[in-house]
């Protein structure tokens, strides 16, 4: 059984929330100010005492981005999930949105991969135009 202080419901200090979470005490400020997190209580002295869900959250934010959603959308996802009102009818938007934003990175990459791997065939048979006339192609 796990006996992390955040699995026995025990406010969290910052830097272990930070640990757990595999994020930096930075980090886990920024997404407090950003809305990612609840704000934080604070102790007498000062120190932020985070609740026992803290380290979920921020892992669920950061699998959010890795499929890349942005903060904003990762803030909007996490609400509406926490405020009942998240179906796949209401949230698909944001996953066509993400494949549309990838899709479209694609095309650019590989626009600038064809360019690039002419240039270089260009170069492989001494005709090299690096610097003189490698244009991509405007999208």
């Amino acid at each position: 059984m796990d006996q992390s202080p955040e699995s026995r419901g025990h406010p969290v200090k910052i830097g272990e929330v930070a640990r757990a979470a595999g994020v930096t005490v930075d980090t886990v400020r920024f997404y407090e100010r950003r809305g990612v997190l609840p704000r934080a209580d604070r102790r007498p002295s000062g120190y932020r005492a985070f609740g026992p869900d803290a380290v979920d959250r921020i892992r669920q934010a950061k699998t959010l981005q890795e499929l890349g959603f942005t903060l904003d959308d990762v803030v909007d996802a996490l609400t509406a999930h926490d405020t009942g009102g998240a179906t796949c009818d209401s949230e698909r938007w944001r996953l066509e949105s993400v494949v549309d934003r990838i899709d479209r990175r694609i095309a650019d990459l590989t626009r600038v991969r064809e360019a690039a791997a002419h240039a270089l065939d260009d170069c492989r048979s001494g005709h090299c135009r690096l610097v003189t006339d490698l244009v991509i192609a405007p999208r």
